[in-house]
């Protein structure tokens, strides 16, 4: 019997993922500074590289994807641009991603202890995920 708790964190793994892929892509343009530019693309790439582990995960557990909720991307995406259209700075795009990461962390630490049943390679995925998003929330503080 397949381990529900396992498939549902990957699941919700999966979904931030690419919630955090999506978010940097609205952004990623908007960018003057070359080194904020750097460090964005290079958690984008991180994000890549999990989501790739997760999609295999989720496959040999014969599970299907999970897409980020439509309402929280349409959300996300009108708190962007609106902020962006008022403010078109490097310090905006900081804060709306650090607000991205801060509340990735939040959800993902939920989902850990919501689905303590997982197996522990599941758990490593969403702690390692948790990692990256609270280095790009520390790192873009700088330019706040």
């Amino acid at each position: 019997m397949e381990n529900q708790d396992t498939v549902k964190l990957l699941k919700e793994c999966d979904a931030g993922t690419k919630m955090g892929i999506s978010s940097i892509d609205e952004v990623l343009e908007k960018v003057c500074d070359s080194e904020m530019k750097e460090l964005l693309q290079k958690s984008k790439a991180h994000h890549e590289n999990l989501e790739n582990d997760i999609c295999s995960m989720l496959q040999e557990h014969n599970a299907c994807e999970k897409d980020p909720s439509p309402v929280a991307k349409g959300m996300s995406w009108m708190k962007t641009n609106m902020k962006l259209a008022m403010d078109n700075s490097d310090a905006t795009v900081a804060d709306l991603i650090t607000d991205g990461c801060n509340m990735g962390v939040k959800t993902l630490n939920r989902y850990l202890n919501q689905y303590k049943a997982a197996d522990e390679q599941s758990k490593a995925i969403c702690s390692k995920l948790i990692e990256i998003e609270e280095k790009l929330g520390k790192d873009l503080r700088q330019y706040l």
